[in-house]
């Protein structure tokens, strides 16, 4: 049997070539405020895996996607047990580009912080009179560069992520720009929609795009995950203050709350980040998460 070593390791994933493809795998770790924490959340990998699985076939009518399959029935034979099993996604090699895709329909985080200080998200004026938690007139595009492991993501203007891709592809950058600007918009206003209709808020999300062999824009990475999302209950949803949320935003608000905790989380926080995204999972794909 051939084994495989990761070639690339971020703060959750690890990522193997198998020649003609790539093997995601989603760990079970944790980050917040660019550290990998201490404990593992159990069964997250795999819940990640899933979710991405059920958004990449909700919008392969928008963009097409890099995953070829979430089987390791499909996969080479080191990756045929328990350790990688519904955690795992094969997918299609792409040229990644240096941009992180986030879209805000709703004004919370940095983005409410921002307002709150002179009225702009990201060099973006917004209405005055907003709320904490307001839903925004429209959905905006907010890009930002990839930062390394350890290093914080830059806000970028739609106009910067032009020139940051015209350096790299001369006579396509402009296009590649406005193709994964419409794009994310298009993916996040067709789930948004959904999820609503399904009890879930997705305040904001962020995707990532590479290109194929022929040069065509393709959705890679995650989607639409807690990882990559704020998801908020539409129940008891009440702007004017923070929202209790489906995502990390609960590991992210303890570990505030305990700034001595170096970043080792208790039990029961655990136990109910655990809870909440696989209530997100079932909410969403209308099965629980087995």
């Amino acid at each position: 049997m051939q084994e495989f070593k990761p070639f690339k390791e971020g703060k959750v994933r690890e990522v193997y070539d198998i020649g003609d493809s790539l093997i995601i795998v989603a760990t079970d770790r944790i980050s917040a405020f660019d550290h990998i924490l201490k404990n593992q959340i159990t069964k997250k990998g795999a819940i990640l895996t899933q979710m991405s699985k059920f958004w990449f076939d909700f919008t392969k009518d928008i963009v097409p996607n890099h995953m070829l399959s979430v089987e390791v029935k499909d996969m080479p034979e080191f990756f045929r047990n328990e350790r990688f099993d519904g955690n795992s996604m094969m997918c299609k090699k792409l040229e990644m580009l240096p941009i992180e895709c986030i879209v805000r329909g709703y004004i919370t985080g940095s983005g409410w912080a921002s307002y709150q200080e002179n009225g702009t998200v990201c060099g973006i004026t917004l209405p005055e009179g907003l709320k904490e938690s307001d839903q925004l007139p429209e959905a905006i595009y907010t890009p930002s560069t990839k930062a390394e492991l350890g290093e914080h993501d830059e806000n970028i203007s739609f106009e910067q992520s032009v020139e940051m891709l015209e350096k790299i592809y001369p006579e396509k950058g402009r296009l590649y720009a406005e193709q994964i600007r419409d794009y994310t918009l298009a993916l996040y206003k067709k789930c948004a929609e959904y999820a609503k209709s399904k009890g879930i808020i997705i305040a904001d999300t962020k995707f990532e795009f590479g290109l194929n062999e022929q040069g065509e824009v393709v959705l890679g990475d995650e989607m639409l995950t807690p990882d990559s999302s704020r998801f908020w209950p539409l129940e008891g949803y009440e702007p004017g203050k923070s929202q209790p949320s489906y995502d990390k935003q609960f590991v992210r608000d303890w570990l505030k709350a305990n700034p001595d905790s170096d970043y080792l989380l208790p039990d029961d926080v655990i136990a109910k980040t655990i809870e909440k995204y696989e209530e997100a999972f079932a909410l969403l794909t209308g099965k629980s998460f087995a």
